[in-house]
């Protein structure tokens, strides 16, 4: 990290206006498809066939229970990690800058987690590192979001955020084949992606500049105003609320859709090799992601439009939830995975766009940013909790993914109201 680079980024609070090229846009992308590959490979594969070895039950709704639970309390120290690292990144005067040291160390923290975390043999153990792991990738990803306010102008951040979501759908996939193929146990899994982050995070902390903010420029914090800081009232910036609203309801819906996907078709459509079809419909699913996150991204700025593309995007996640609801069978499943893709994938881009124009304040950008990714962690941490209640209490999995359709529907519903943004 050269101190000369900084000269070249934007001044610290300043709106950016020259479009970012390329060499940026990839270092960034590479970046996120570290970060994804390893938040999402233990999510998908590795943490629930480290749990399932624990609990030694016969009934697949206990391991699905003890997951959700170890998620769910490491979702509780993302509520904090999030909107505090941001808060902090804010202030930071490192001659580095104010993101990059922040960047560099929640990257260490993931990876050095998720080593940890593969060497546990305890639920206990597994629930700590897990939690640790995911702080790290709360640190990591709040700052590395923040760069798109500090640098991205607003009729670039559409297609910019395009490529947090495109590495996320390749991320997932990728994961899980180099797990697979390469026939690596937990350990070996779970240190594969540790390496893989830092790797692939490194390039951007080295190769993109970040502004030094001056000690006497930096705002004034206090314990009493971090607390504070955590609440921003819907009634002084109601599209800030109705935003994180939208974000929360369509990503609860995304997760309720997705989170149980084996199951259902293991238990739900009775299927002899679940796990095949299940590639099946991520494949398909994340084709559409990728196509859609970049596509919609860059027609959102070419139009100047975010609203129409966050309610269309989070009906048609609606309709896809709809289908798997009251038309159980796979060769259905198949295309309401490739609707949900489309959806989701456009989802994922333009709302991330329409956050960075609904900051209450330049100054607070990072920790802004930081509430608003807490909507996106939050739902993955708990769903699978709440949705093997669900399918438990009421004997199916039709209610769960009515729940998702209603969900992604008053997310649609939730944009509506917002002003400030076309």
């Amino acid at each position: 990290m050269t101190t000369p680079e900084t000269a070249h980024a934007p001044a610290p609070f300043a709106e950016p206006r020259a479009r970012v090229r390329g060499r940026w846009i990839s270092l960034f992308a590479a970046a996120w498809l570290g970060v994804w590959m390893a938040q999402l490979t233990p999510i998908q594969l590795l943490l629930p066939l480290q749990i399932e070895a624990r609990v030694h039950s016969s009934d697949w709704v206990d391991s699905v229970v003890a997951f959700g639970v170890v998620s769910g309390i490491a979702g509780v120290f993302a509520l904090v990690a999030f909107p505090l690292t941001g808060a902090l990144s804010d202030r930071t005067t490192s001659r580095f800058g104010r993101r990059r040291p922040w960047i560099l160390g929640g990257a260490l923290l993931f990876a050095a987690g998720l080593v940890a975390l593969g060497a546990q043999t305890g639920i206990l153990g597994i629930g700590v590192f897990w939690s640790v792991a995911l702080v790290g990738f709360c640190v990591l990803s709040a700052a590395l979001t923040a760069m798109i306010s500090d640098q991205v102008p607003v009729n670039q951040r559409g297609y910019v955020s395009g490529w947090i979501s495109a590495p996320q759908a390749i991320g997932t996939i990728l994961g899980l084949l180099l797990v697979v193929v390469l026939g690596l146990g937990i350990f070996a899994g779970y240190t594969l992606v540790a390496v893989l982050v830092v790797l692939l995070v490194l390039p951007f902390v080295l190769g993109v500049p970040d502004a030094v903010l001056a000690p006497a420029d930096r705002p004034r914090l206090t314990g009493r105003g971090l607390i504070a800081g955590f609440w921003i009232s819907p009634r002084e910036h109601p599209d800030f609320g109705w935003t994180l609203l939208s974000r929360i309801l369509v990503n609860f819906g995304n997760a309720f859709g997705t989170a149980l996907l084996l199951q259902f078709l293991q238990y739900g459509l009775h299927r002899p090799h679940a796990s095949d079809d299940l590639l099946v419909l991520v494949a398909v699913y994340l084709v559409f992601v990728v196509i859609a996150s970049l596509v919609s991204g860059r027609l959102s700025d070419r139009l100047g439009l975010r609203k129409v593309f966050v309610f269309v995007a989070a009906a048609l996640q609606g309709v896809a939830a709809l289908l798997l609801a009251f038309v159980p069978e796979f060769a259905v499943a198949i295309v309401a995975a490739g609707i949900l893709g489309l959806g989701y994938g456009c989802f994922l881009s333009v709302d991330q766009a329409l956050a960075t124009q609904v900051l209450p304040d330049v100054h607070t950008r990072g920790k802004d940013l930081g509430i608003m990714n807490i909507a996106t962690a939050v739902p993955q941490a708990v769903a699978p909790l709440i949705g093997a209640f669900v399918v438990a209490a009421f004997a199916g999995f039709q209610s769960l993914f009515v729940l998702s359709a209603l969900a992604a529907l008053l997310g649609a519903a939730a944009v509506l109201p917002i002003r400030s943004v076309r």
